[in-house]
């Protein structure tokens, strides 16, 4: 039976930065840009009770609370404190699995401080994590990762919430099926219309119903239900994707965009180099002025050699995409992925 733990900080972004300005604690603070198409990176939570989530553009924010205080990112900061934070982790274990730059899954069921109760190891951690950063940390103690994830969330902010083996038919019973990993809103719908709302009632359907109605998922969709996950933490995760985006001040035509693709790709080409990484997929990403996204990828069995391959699998994209000449957009972004170190790919020129 693993031990895992979710440790998930606290509004990170945003608790960074009032860590410097404290005198702003109390009122609703999001980090965000000032542009004038600008969302949320992250909500203070004095904001959220005006209902400011991060991913909300700026207009419905100030729509929401007039008096929001508004601070530019700063992610080299934020990097920064994330390193201090994954150093504690590394004094507990080599498994680590980041997430994101505030949360990590870690297995700690042979921890390198020989503690057994992996409830302890949890509470150490964010006790270190306080008296290093001065941020607070939510965890979740659990045999797996579905389960660990879902517990970091249940005592928010500065809280932890244990799911011991024999309490875990118990605990997800009436979890929302969205909570599972894999269900976005078409799944949702899906298991909607069979009257499936909660893992409980997913419970009740054998798992050839579920099979045959989501086929592979469908098992997985069984396992879930029944609070299995064995997913291991992994601990070499490579970087999943580079992309880069651009929001305009207006809304621009596809033949309007065209100045903006260049810098996007020298920022992304940019960053492979500096990191030293090639790639063998491409995605175009154009956000509709209605909010609606379009995107398309395509991947090959050999890298992209060089910058201009990159533009034009860009440009073939957008050409497969029959974009109509009418549609106007708000931001458009580009992006490589199944992305490996450059010694390790054979790299092919496409021109």
């Amino acid at each position: 039976m693993r031990k895992i733990i979710h440790i998930d900080m606290d509004a990170f972004f945003a608790s960074v930065e009032l860590r410097e300005r404290p005198e702003l604690k109390q009122l609703p603070v999001v980090v965000s840009s000032h542009h004038p198409r600008a969302v949320i990176c992250a909500a203070s939570y004095p904001a959220r009770e005006f209902g400011l989530r991060s991913a909300m553009s700026m207009a419905q924010a100030r729509k929401l609370c007039p008096q929001v205080v508004v601070i530019e990112p700063n992610f080299e900061k934020y990097r920064a404190v994330s390193a201090q934070i994954h150093a504690i982790f590394q004094r507990y274990t080599s498994l680590i699995e980041p997430l994101s730059l505030d949360e990590a899954y870690l297995d700690v069921t042979e921890n390198l401080q020989h503690i057994p109760s992996a409830t302890e190891v949890a509470m150490r951690i964010q006790a270190e994590i306080l008296q290093s950063t001065g941020l607070t940390a939510s965890a979740g103690v659990a045999p797996n990762k579905f389960l660990a994830k879902v517990a970091s969330d249940w005592n928010k902010p500065n809280g932890i919430c244990i799911i011991k083996p024999s309490q875990v038919l118990h605990f997800i019973h009436d979890l929302a099926l969205k909570k599972i990993p894999g269900v976005g809103k078409v799944t949702q719908e899906k298991l909607k219309a069979m009257q499936l709302n909660t893992l409980g009632d997913l419970q009740q359907i054998d798992e050839a119903v579920l099979i045959h109605h989501f086929g592979k998922y469908g098992r997985q969709l069984y396992l879930y239900a029944q609070g299995i996950d064995e997913r291991p933490v992994q601990s070499s995760r490579e970087r999943q994707q580079i992309s880069k985006e651009t929001t305009f001040d207006d809304d621009l035509t596809l033949s309007q965009c065209q100045p903006y693709w260049p810098k996007l790709i020298d920022q992304v080409w940019s960053s492979l180099e500096k990191k030293q990484l090639s790639a063998r997929g491409v995605s175009a990403k154009l956000k509709l002025k209605n909010f609606q996204v379009l995107q398309h990828s395509k991947s090959f069995k050999t890298s992209l050699n060089q910058r201009e391959d990159l533009a034009q699998v860009l440009q073939q994209l957008l050409h497969e995409m029959h974009i109509s000449e009418d549609d106007q957009f708000r931001l458009i972004g580009v992006g490589v992925y199944q992305l490996s170190a450059q010694n390790q790919e054979t790299q092919l020129s496409l021109l």
